[in-house]
Protein backbone atom coordinates (compact mmCIF):
# COMPACT_ATOMS: atom_id res chain seq x y z
CA UNK A 1 0.00 0.00 0.00
CA UNK A 2 1.37 3.29 -1.06
CA UNK A 3 -0.99 6.05 -0.23
CA UNK A 4 0.49 7.67 3.05
CA UNK A 5 -2.58 9.85 3.46
CA UNK A 6 -4.50 6.77 4.66
CA UNK A 7 -2.09 6.75 8.00
CA UNK A 8 -2.80 10.68 8.77
CA UNK A 9 -5.29 10.13 11.60
CA UNK A 10 -1.88 8.94 13.20
CA UNK A 11 -0.14 11.46 13.01
CA UNK A 12 1.21 13.35 16.11
CA UNK A 13 0.92 17.82 16.68
CA UNK A 14 -1.04 20.21 14.73
CA UNK A 15 -0.23 22.19 11.41
CA UNK A 16 -2.07 24.90 12.84
CA UNK A 17 0.02 28.32 12.68
CA UNK A 18 0.17 29.89 15.68
CA UNK A 19 -1.54 33.11 16.17
CA UNK A 20 -1.11 35.67 18.97
CA UNK A 21 -4.27 37.06 20.29
CA UNK A 22 -4.37 40.45 20.80
CA UNK A 23 -5.69 40.82 24.34
CA UNK A 24 -3.70 41.70 27.32
CA UNK A 25 -3.38 42.99 30.78
CA UNK A 26 -1.20 45.39 32.33
CA UNK A 27 0.89 44.91 35.39
CA UNK A 28 2.84 47.61 37.63
CA UNK A 29 4.74 47.93 40.95
CA UNK A 30 7.02 50.40 42.88
CA UNK A 31 9.74 50.13 44.78
CA UNK A 32 8.51 52.20 48.44
CA UNK A 33 5.47 52.79 49.68
CA UNK A 34 5.59 56.24 49.31
CA UNK A 35 6.50 56.14 45.10
CA UNK A 36 2.68 53.90 45.63
CA UNK A 37 0.96 57.09 48.01
CA UNK A 38 2.23 59.43 45.68
CA UNK A 39 1.45 57.74 42.09
CA UNK A 40 5.06 59.17 41.27
CA UNK A 41 6.61 56.02 39.06
CA UNK A 42 3.05 53.79 38.82
CA UNK A 43 0.76 56.17 37.39
CA UNK A 44 4.07 56.64 34.57
CA UNK A 45 4.59 52.85 34.48
CA UNK A 46 0.77 52.56 33.44
CA UNK A 47 0.80 55.59 30.96
CA UNK A 48 3.87 53.68 29.44
CA UNK A 49 2.05 50.45 29.17
CA UNK A 50 -1.37 51.85 27.92
CA UNK A 51 0.85 53.28 24.74
CA UNK A 52 2.68 50.54 24.17
CA UNK A 53 -0.97 48.16 23.79
CA UNK A 54 -2.43 50.89 21.98
CA UNK A 55 0.67 50.72 19.65
CA UNK A 56 0.50 47.33 19.30
CA UNK A 57 -3.16 47.12 18.87
CA UNK A 58 -3.49 45.15 21.78
CA UNK A 59 -6.73 45.68 23.98
CA UNK A 60 -6.37 45.79 27.56
CA UNK A 61 -8.48 43.39 29.66
CA UNK A 62 -7.03 44.49 33.01
CA UNK A 63 -4.55 46.09 35.31
CA UNK A 64 -3.00 44.66 38.42
CA UNK A 65 -0.36 45.59 40.59
CA UNK A 66 -0.60 48.78 41.72
CA UNK A 67 1.37 48.11 45.21
CA UNK A 68 4.96 48.48 46.60
CA UNK A 69 7.28 45.75 46.61
CA UNK A 70 7.81 46.32 50.40
CA UNK A 71 4.09 44.90 51.09
CA UNK A 72 5.14 41.64 50.25
CA UNK A 73 1.33 40.29 51.25
CA UNK A 74 -0.21 42.87 49.11
CA UNK A 75 2.12 42.04 46.46
CA UNK A 76 1.71 38.53 46.21
CA UNK A 77 -2.03 38.93 45.92
CA UNK A 78 -2.68 41.17 43.05
CA UNK A 79 0.51 38.64 41.34
CA UNK A 80 -1.61 35.86 42.04
CA UNK A 81 -5.13 37.75 41.72
CA UNK A 82 -3.23 38.59 37.85
CA UNK A 83 -2.64 35.02 37.18
CA UNK A 84 -6.24 33.67 38.32
CA UNK A 85 -7.43 36.21 36.26
CA UNK A 86 -5.46 35.11 33.28
CA UNK A 87 -6.62 31.75 34.03
CA UNK A 88 -10.32 32.46 34.02
CA UNK A 89 -11.01 34.63 31.57
CA UNK A 90 -12.94 34.41 29.03
CA UNK A 91 -10.96 36.28 26.37
CA UNK A 92 -7.73 34.58 25.48
CA UNK A 93 -4.99 36.86 27.10
CA UNK A 94 -1.53 36.49 24.81
CA UNK A 95 0.40 39.58 26.54
CA UNK A 96 1.26 40.48 30.36
CA UNK A 97 2.81 44.40 29.96
CA UNK A 98 5.08 45.70 32.33
CA UNK A 99 7.27 48.57 32.30
CA UNK A 100 10.58 46.51 32.98
CA UNK A 101 11.29 42.96 33.69
CA UNK A 102 12.11 44.08 37.44
CA UNK A 103 8.36 45.14 37.69
CA UNK A 104 7.51 41.47 36.96
CA UNK A 105 9.20 39.78 39.93
CA UNK A 106 11.74 40.28 42.83
CA UNK A 107 13.19 37.04 42.05
CA UNK A 108 14.94 36.08 38.90
CA UNK A 109 14.68 32.89 39.20
CA UNK A 110 10.73 32.91 40.14
CA UNK A 111 10.12 34.90 37.18
CA UNK A 112 11.88 32.96 34.52
CA UNK A 113 9.80 29.87 35.96
CA UNK A 114 6.71 31.95 35.69
CA UNK A 115 7.50 33.28 32.48
CA UNK A 116 7.87 29.59 31.18
CA UNK A 117 4.87 28.21 32.72
CA UNK A 118 2.96 31.49 30.96
CA UNK A 119 4.86 30.92 27.69
CA UNK A 120 3.23 27.39 27.73
CA UNK A 121 -0.52 28.76 27.27
CA UNK A 122 0.44 31.16 24.72
CA UNK A 123 1.05 34.10 27.50
CA UNK A 124 4.28 35.92 26.76
CA UNK A 125 5.50 38.97 29.38
CA UNK A 126 6.58 42.05 27.48
CA UNK A 127 8.97 44.57 29.23
CA UNK A 128 8.48 47.91 26.65
CA UNK A 129 12.01 49.19 28.22
CA UNK A 130 13.65 46.28 27.27
CA UNK A 131 11.91 44.87 24.10
CA UNK A 132 12.00 40.93 23.18
CA UNK A 133 10.58 38.29 21.47
CA UNK A 134 10.19 35.80 24.03
CA UNK A 135 8.79 33.33 21.47
CA UNK A 136 12.27 32.48 20.24
CA UNK A 137 14.69 30.45 22.14
CA UNK A 138 17.07 33.58 21.71
CA UNK A 139 14.06 36.09 22.66
CA UNK A 140 13.54 33.49 25.75
CA UNK A 141 17.47 33.39 26.84
CA UNK A 142 17.43 37.43 26.48
CA UNK A 143 14.42 37.56 28.77
CA UNK A 144 15.64 34.94 31.06
CA UNK A 145 19.18 37.16 31.44
CA UNK A 146 17.59 39.87 32.21
CA UNK A 147 15.82 38.17 34.95
CA UNK A 148 18.61 37.26 36.03
CA UNK A 149 20.24 40.85 36.33
CA UNK A 150 17.21 42.79 37.24
CA UNK A 151 17.59 40.42 40.46
CA UNK A 152 21.28 41.34 40.72
CA UNK A 153 21.02 45.26 40.67
CA UNK A 154 18.20 44.76 43.21
CA UNK A 155 20.33 43.27 45.34
CA UNK A 156 23.50 45.90 44.64
CA UNK A 157 21.28 48.88 45.50
CA UNK A 158 19.86 46.85 48.51
CA UNK A 159 23.42 46.59 49.57
CA UNK A 160 24.31 50.07 48.65
CA UNK A 161 21.16 51.83 50.54
CA UNK A 162 21.91 49.53 53.82
CA UNK A 163 25.90 51.17 53.56
CA UNK A 164 24.11 54.18 53.74
CA UNK A 165 21.83 53.50 56.38
CA UNK A 166 24.40 52.02 58.45
CA UNK A 167 26.35 55.05 57.89
CA UNK A 168 23.76 57.05 58.71
CA UNK A 169 22.81 55.15 61.88
CA UNK A 170 27.03 55.73 63.16
CA UNK A 171 26.68 59.28 62.82
CA UNK A 172 23.90 59.01 65.25
CA UNK A 173 21.35 59.61 62.75
CA UNK A 174 18.13 57.80 62.19
CA UNK A 175 17.38 57.48 59.02
CA UNK A 176 13.55 56.46 58.28
CA UNK A 177 10.40 57.73 60.48
CA UNK A 178 10.60 58.17 64.43
CA UNK A 179 8.72 55.84 66.58
CA UNK A 180 5.39 57.69 67.94
CA UNK A 181 5.75 60.53 69.89
CA UNK A 182 8.05 62.62 67.45
CA UNK A 183 8.04 64.60 64.54
CA UNK A 184 10.63 65.14 61.41
CA UNK A 185 11.90 69.06 61.51
CA UNK A 186 13.81 70.57 58.91
CA UNK A 187 15.03 74.01 59.44
CA UNK A 188 17.81 75.87 57.33
CA UNK A 189 18.45 71.98 55.40
CA UNK A 190 19.34 70.39 58.67
CA UNK A 191 16.98 67.60 59.92
CA UNK A 192 15.83 67.27 63.56
CA UNK A 193 13.66 64.62 65.27
CA UNK A 194 11.86 66.15 67.90
CA UNK A 195 9.47 64.96 70.49
CA UNK A 196 5.97 66.17 69.42
CA UNK A 197 2.91 66.62 71.75
CA UNK A 198 2.22 62.62 72.23
CA UNK A 199 5.94 62.46 72.94
CA UNK A 200 5.31 64.37 76.19
CA UNK A 201 1.87 62.48 76.71
CA UNK A 202 3.95 59.26 76.85
CA UNK A 203 6.48 60.30 78.85
CA UNK A 204 4.18 60.54 81.62
CA UNK A 205 3.76 56.68 80.86
CA UNK A 206 7.52 55.96 82.16
CA UNK A 207 6.63 58.22 85.36
CA UNK A 208 3.41 56.34 86.18
CA UNK A 209 5.04 52.89 85.43
CA UNK A 210 8.08 53.37 87.55
CA UNK A 211 6.89 55.72 90.43
CA UNK A 212 3.57 54.27 90.82
CA UNK A 213 3.92 50.84 89.24
CA UNK A 214 0.95 51.00 86.67
CA UNK A 215 -0.21 48.53 84.65
CA UNK A 216 -0.15 48.73 80.92
CA UNK A 217 -4.04 48.38 80.74
CA UNK A 218 -4.38 51.20 83.10
CA UNK A 219 -1.82 53.51 81.36
CA UNK A 220 -3.73 53.09 77.95
CA UNK A 221 -7.10 54.09 79.85
CA UNK A 222 -4.91 57.38 81.18
CA UNK A 223 -3.35 58.00 77.85
CA UNK A 224 -6.78 57.58 75.88
CA UNK A 225 -8.33 60.25 78.50
CA UNK A 226 -6.42 62.75 77.55
CA UNK A 227 -6.65 62.01 73.55
CA UNK A 228 -3.85 59.49 72.85
CA UNK A 229 -5.18 56.06 72.03
CA UNK A 230 -2.65 53.52 72.00
CA UNK A 231 -3.19 49.34 71.68
CA UNK A 232 -1.69 47.23 73.99
CA UNK A 233 1.20 45.78 71.33
CA UNK A 234 1.71 49.29 70.89
CA UNK A 235 2.60 49.83 74.29
CA UNK A 236 4.68 47.09 75.07
CA UNK A 237 6.74 48.22 72.14
CA UNK A 238 6.88 51.28 73.16
CA UNK A 239 8.18 50.42 76.39
CA UNK A 240 11.16 48.10 75.12
CA UNK A 241 12.03 50.76 72.69
CA UNK A 242 15.54 52.42 73.74
CA UNK A 243 15.37 55.05 71.10
CA UNK A 244 13.07 57.25 73.84
CA UNK A 245 16.06 57.38 76.06
CA UNK A 246 18.52 58.52 73.54
CA UNK A 247 19.80 55.31 71.86
CA UNK A 248 19.42 53.50 68.79
CA UNK A 249 19.26 49.99 67.43
CA UNK A 250 18.45 48.58 64.35
CA UNK A 251 19.52 45.70 62.15
CA UNK A 252 22.05 47.63 59.87
CA UNK A 253 23.83 47.80 63.36
CA UNK A 254 24.49 44.17 63.67
CA UNK A 255 24.15 44.63 67.13
CA UNK A 256 25.24 47.89 68.23
CA UNK A 257 23.71 50.24 70.25
CA UNK A 258 24.42 53.66 69.23
CA UNK A 259 24.10 56.73 70.52
CA UNK A 260 21.49 58.94 68.81
CA UNK A 261 21.21 63.03 67.97
CA UNK A 262 17.73 63.18 68.31
CA UNK A 263 15.80 64.87 71.14
CA UNK A 264 15.69 62.41 74.58
CA UNK A 265 12.21 61.32 75.92
CA UNK A 266 13.86 60.53 78.95
CA UNK A 267 16.87 59.26 80.70
CA UNK A 268 18.53 56.17 80.27
CA UNK A 269 17.79 55.56 84.24
CA UNK A 270 14.00 56.02 84.08
CA UNK A 271 14.16 53.72 81.31
CA UNK A 272 16.32 50.65 82.40
CA UNK A 273 13.64 51.31 85.19
CA UNK A 274 10.41 50.94 84.04
CA UNK A 275 11.91 47.85 82.37
CA UNK A 276 12.78 46.07 85.84
CA UNK A 277 9.17 47.00 86.75
CA UNK A 278 8.16 44.77 83.44
CA UNK A 279 10.68 42.11 84.29
CA UNK A 280 8.85 41.66 87.30
CA UNK A 281 5.43 41.47 86.05
CA UNK A 282 4.47 37.62 86.33
CA UNK A 283 1.57 36.10 84.94
CA UNK A 284 -0.79 34.64 87.81
CA UNK A 285 -0.65 31.37 86.29
CA UNK A 286 1.35 29.14 84.71
CA UNK A 287 0.86 26.31 81.91
CA UNK A 288 2.25 22.76 81.24
CA UNK A 289 1.53 20.68 78.48
CA UNK A 290 2.49 17.27 80.67
CA UNK A 291 1.72 17.75 84.06
CA UNK A 292 0.61 14.17 86.74
CA UNK A 293 -1.15 16.67 89.01
CA UNK A 294 -3.45 17.72 86.49
CA UNK A 295 -4.50 14.44 84.20
CA UNK A 296 -8.23 15.71 83.41
CA UNK A 297 -6.55 18.41 81.31
CA UNK A 298 -7.74 17.83 77.84
CA UNK A 299 -9.95 15.14 78.63
CA UNK A 300 -12.85 16.52 80.73
CA UNK A 301 -15.42 18.96 79.44
CA UNK A 302 -17.50 22.12 79.95
CA UNK A 303 -21.14 21.30 80.88
CA UNK A 304 -22.04 24.43 79.28
CA UNK A 305 -19.93 24.89 76.01
CA UNK A 306 -18.70 21.62 75.83
CA UNK A 307 -15.28 23.00 75.63
CA UNK A 308 -12.21 20.89 76.89
CA UNK A 309 -10.76 22.31 79.72
CA UNK A 310 -7.40 23.84 80.07
CA UNK A 311 -5.54 23.78 83.22
CA UNK A 312 -3.00 26.41 85.55
CA UNK A 313 -1.75 26.90 88.40
CA UNK A 314 -2.43 29.91 90.12
CA UNK A 315 0.19 32.51 91.09
CA UNK A 316 -0.91 33.62 94.92
CA UNK A 317 -1.82 30.21 96.25
CA UNK A 318 0.32 28.01 93.73
CA UNK A 319 -2.81 25.59 93.50
CA UNK A 320 -4.23 23.62 89.94
CA UNK A 321 -7.56 25.13 88.44
CA UNK A 322 -9.09 23.37 85.32
CA UNK A 323 -11.26 26.58 83.22
CA UNK A 324 -12.70 26.46 80.55
CA UNK A 325 -11.33 29.28 77.71
CA UNK A 326 -14.91 30.17 76.03
CA UNK A 327 -14.84 33.70 76.47
CA UNK A 328 -18.11 34.37 78.83
CA UNK A 329 -18.55 30.30 80.17
CA UNK A 330 -16.55 30.74 83.52
CA UNK A 331 -16.41 27.73 84.37
CA UNK A 332 -13.10 27.40 86.56
CA UNK A 333 -12.60 24.88 89.10
CA UNK A 334 -9.89 23.82 91.81
CA UNK A 335 -8.38 21.00 90.60
CA UNK A 336 -8.81 18.90 93.85
CA UNK A 337 -12.30 19.17 93.53
CA UNK A 338 -12.92 18.14 90.29
CA UNK A 339 -10.66 15.10 91.14
CA UNK A 340 -12.71 13.68 93.89
CA UNK A 341 -15.71 14.23 91.67
CA UNK A 342 -14.43 12.10 88.93
CA UNK A 343 -12.88 9.66 91.58
CA UNK A 344 -16.20 9.35 92.84
CA UNK A 345 -17.75 8.88 89.53
CA UNK A 346 -15.32 5.50 88.55
CA UNK A 347 -15.95 4.20 91.26
CA UNK A 348 -19.52 3.58 90.37
CA UNK A 349 -18.04 1.79 87.47
CA UNK A 350 -15.00 -0.21 89.11
CA UNK A 351 -15.45 -4.10 88.84
CA UNK A 352 -13.99 -6.21 92.18
CA UNK A 353 -11.17 -8.73 91.35
CA UNK A 354 -8.76 -10.63 93.45
CA UNK A 355 -5.26 -9.66 93.25
CA UNK A 356 -4.13 -12.84 90.44
CA UNK A 357 -6.91 -11.35 88.25
CA UNK A 358 -6.03 -7.93 88.65
CA UNK A 359 -2.30 -8.86 87.96
CA UNK A 360 -3.78 -10.66 84.67
CA UNK A 361 -5.43 -7.99 83.20
CA UNK A 362 -2.76 -5.07 84.38
CA UNK A 363 -0.33 -7.41 82.01
CA UNK A 364 -2.53 -7.64 79.78
CA UNK A 365 -3.18 -3.88 79.22
CA UNK A 366 0.00 -2.94 79.66
CA UNK A 367 0.93 -5.85 76.71
CA UNK A 368 -1.71 -4.33 74.46
CA UNK A 369 -1.03 -0.47 75.14
CA UNK A 370 2.42 -0.94 73.91
CA UNK A 371 1.52 -3.13 70.90
CA UNK A 372 -0.96 -0.10 70.02
CA UNK A 373 1.84 2.54 70.54
CA UNK A 374 5.05 0.95 69.38
CA UNK A 375 5.04 2.76 65.94
CA UNK A 376 3.84 6.26 67.73
CA UNK A 377 7.10 8.01 67.83
CA UNK A 378 8.14 6.85 64.32
CA UNK A 379 5.19 8.17 63.03
CA UNK A 380 5.33 11.09 64.54
CA UNK A 381 8.84 11.32 63.05
CA UNK A 382 7.65 10.50 59.42
CA UNK A 383 5.03 13.25 60.17
CA UNK A 384 7.23 15.94 61.01
CA UNK A 385 9.38 15.49 57.91
CA UNK A 386 6.30 15.04 55.54
CA UNK A 387 5.28 18.52 57.47
CA UNK A 388 8.70 19.89 56.21
CA UNK A 389 8.06 19.28 53.00
CA UNK A 390 5.03 20.08 52.69
CA UNK A 391 5.52 23.58 53.77
CA UNK A 392 8.15 23.53 50.94
CA UNK A 393 5.60 22.57 48.18
CA UNK A 394 2.51 25.09 49.44
CA UNK A 395 4.96 28.63 48.82
CA UNK A 396 4.09 27.73 45.03
CA UNK A 397 1.60 25.70 44.79
CA UNK A 398 -0.89 28.74 44.33
CA UNK A 399 1.17 30.10 41.47
CA UNK A 400 1.16 26.38 40.50
CA UNK A 401 -2.76 26.10 40.88
CA UNK A 402 -3.19 29.53 38.51
CA UNK A 403 -1.07 28.46 35.41
CA UNK A 404 -2.98 25.15 35.39
CA UNK A 405 -0.20 23.00 36.35
CA UNK A 406 -2.26 21.74 39.29
CA UNK A 407 -6.37 21.12 37.86
CA UNK A 408 -7.49 20.33 41.43
CA UNK A 409 -6.16 22.67 44.15
CA UNK A 410 -7.86 21.12 46.84
CA UNK A 411 -7.00 17.29 45.93
CA UNK A 412 -3.25 18.19 45.60
CA UNK A 413 -2.92 19.46 48.93
CA UNK A 414 -4.75 16.55 50.67
CA UNK A 415 -2.61 14.51 48.06
CA UNK A 416 0.76 16.26 49.47
CA UNK A 417 -0.13 16.22 52.81
CA UNK A 418 -0.85 12.54 53.16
Amino acid sequence: MSDITLFKTFAKGSNKAKTKGSNCVIYTRVSTKEQADNNLSLDTQKKACEMFAKKGNLQIMGYFGGTFESAKTDERKQFNNMLSFLKKSREKISHIIVYSVDRFSRSGANAIYIAEQLKKQGIVVCSITQPTDASTASGSLQQNIQFIFSEYENQQRREKCMAGVKEMLLRGEWPTAPPIGYDIVKSNGKRSIVLNKDGRLLKKAFHWKVKERVSSEEIIRRLAAQGLKITNQRISAFFRNPFYCGLMVHTALEGQVIEGNHEKMISKELFLEANDVLSENKQGYRTNPENDEIPLKRFYKCDECGQFLRAYKAYKNQKYYYKCNTKGCNCNMRADTLHERFAQTLSEYCLEFDEAMQYLIKEQMIVEYNKSNEQKEENIQNIEKQLVEVDKKLERLEERYVLEEITDMGKKKIAIAT
